[in-house]
């Protein structure tokens, strides 16, 4: 029997457990910690992405994490210029100084080996030539992990 009532819930649900599972594995054991590192890494990728390789990132993720990364989004105003490293990473920390102390690089770090392992090769690929190298050199090692 289903948990919803509905598959397509079910799995989104399940699918969006597993990627937090694996940022706690990380980051620590707070699921809601967990949750704000996801969409503070995920929504800076999306805004330094152009909309048409946002989307197709976007189109990649379960249902439930695809809500969170569309929150805000403004494709008008994008991508946003952010070209350094120390730039991506304080918008990061912006998102996620309201939990508890999160190393910027870390959550960084993490999400972008969650998304190497769930996302498509062929997807992360063309995100990871889209950034600048030095935020390319953090996220893109990933991808190999």
């Amino acid at each position: 029997m289903s948990a919803t009532g509905l598959d397509v819930f079910d799995k989104t649900l399940q699918s969006t457990n597993i990627w937090l599972d694996e940022i706690m594995d990380e980051m620590g054991p707070d699921r809601q910690i967990a949750w704000h590192v996801l969409g503070a890494v995920l929504h800076a990728f999306r805004d330094r992405l152009q909309p048409d390789l946002a989307a197709h990132l976007g189109s990649q993720l379960p249902i439930l994490v695809r809500g969170a990364y569309y929150d805000h989004y403004q494709p008008s105003k994008a991508p946003e210029k952010l070209r350094s490293l120390d730039e991506f990473l304080a918008k990061i920390k912006t998102e996620v100084e309201s939990t508890r102390p999160v190393d910027s690089k870390d959550a960084l770090r993490v999400v972008s080996k969650v998304l190497a392992h769930h996302v498509g090769e062929g997807q992360m690929l063309k995100v990871w030539e889209s950034l600048p190298r030095e935020i390319r050199s953090v996220a893109e090692a990933q991808q190999a992990a």
